[in-house]
């Protein structure tokens, strides 16, 4: 499962409007739950599908996922 979407990113938020915005993710793997992990310019965070805006959200900043070696 990998596919790209267009989704809201954390890191993108602006502090002075609180708004957040939009740029192109993948989604590479449904973990269950509504949790899935994305890989966002290179980074792998986590990410939730938000039903009521039909758009995911990914944490850039506090959910980077750090591959083990």
């Amino acid at each position: 499962m990998s596919f790209k979407v267009t989704a809201y990113i954390h890191s993108l938020q602006d502090k002075n409007t609180d708004q957040h915005n939009l740029d192109e993710a993948e989604i590479i793997e449904d973990r269950g739950n509504n949790s899935y992990i994305a890989k966002y310019k290179g980074v792998k965070c986590t990410a939730i599908f938000n039903h009521f805006v039909g758009r995911y959200f990914i944490d850039d900043i506090y959910g980077i996922i750090k591959d083990s070696i």
